[in-house]
């Protein structure tokens, strides 16, 4: 597999591939963290290591064990294995809950019970048929012509093989209707959708169906990080890429994603990313900083 990502990445650092949702990367060194927000997808690293930090939990990834997110998680990523010998190399592959649910309608498809304390982000023991099956959607990137037809097959077999792992059942919690961590689920993407508004836990519960304690517990479980916070980092995020991408200065910025004073989101800016926006985004584009990463 790793021969095979270096082929079609080729010197880059990243590609997004012709395959629906795949995304291959390269990094030939280890890097600083850096921000970012991790979609509903897999990673599977062929060769390397990344260490992903989910609130105060820390996740690490390599050739033995792959990288499941089941919804949107604003997280710190930092490659800890790289080298221009031995380069990272790495798949992403965002994963449809339309094929998830769809997957789970078949009564052939057994997942295992969700522990109750489960987070959204869970790693997992890469098998021989998981591994088949991302090298063989790999290779249709050689056939182009193939994709339409069997890409969607050969992931629909990648979900089937997370499903039937252990690691399966957060999977499952999050597309099934009904389920806590379903309900969870519709507040959390409320936030991503609205994290310039204020939040109030009240109108979250109501989103959710849930009691606010019940809301405020499962939440904790899924993210490791309270809506607040959760708001908080997206925000953030959302501030440092528009600076960054668009030019845009603190002051405005700030109000832009949803603070009311410049002073606080300087400090709290300062205190996420360790140094003042400014500067931090000088620092960026000296290549100082590693920029935000999807994978």
């Amino acid at each position: 597999m790793a021969k095979k990502i270096a082929w079609f990445i080729g010197p880059s650092e990243k590609r997004i591939t012709e395959v629906p949702g795949l995304v291959l990367v390269r990094r030939t060194a280890p890097t600083a963290p850096c921000t970012g927000t991790y979609t509903p997808s897999v990673i599977v690293v062929a060769q390397g290591s990344k260490r992903v930090e989910l609130g105060q939990t820390t996740f690490i990834y390599d050739q033995a064990r792959f990288l499941l997110t089941s919804i949107d998680l604003p997280i710190v990523s930092q490659v800890i294995d790289a080298s221009e010998a031995k380069p990272l190399l790495a798949l992403a592959l965002g994963l449809e809950m339309t094929a998830v649910r769809e997957l789970l309608s078949r009564e052939e498809v057994h997942v295992r019970e969700v522990p109750h304390d489960t987070a959204a982000m869970v790693t997992g023991e890469i098998t021989v048929e998981l591994l088949s099956a991302c090298c063989r959607l790999i290779d249709l990137l050689a056939n182009p012509q193939d994709i339409p037809v069997l890409s969607g097959l050969i992931q629909r077999e990648i979900i089937y093989r997370l499903l039937c792992g252990p690691e399966g059942a957060r999977l499952r919690a999050i597309a099934t209707s009904g389920d806590q961590s379903h309900r969870t689920a519709r507040a959390i993407s409320w936030i991503r959708d609205n994290y310039a508004k204020p939040v109030r836990v009240d109108d979250l519960a109501e989103i959710a169906g849930m009691g606010v304690s019940t809301l405020h517990h499962h939440f904790r479980v899924l993210t490791h990080m309270s809506p607040l916070q959760y708001q908080k980092q997206l925000r953030l995020q959302a501030a440092r890429g528009r600076m960054l991408l668009d030019g845009l200065d603190a002051s405005t910025v700030a109000f832009e994603v949803g603070y009311e004073s410049v002073s606080q989101f300087n400090r709290e800016y300062s205190r996420f990313f360790g140094q003042p926006p400014m500067r931090d985004i000088k620092a960026l584009r000296e290549g100082k900083v590693d920029e935000m990463s999807a994978a």
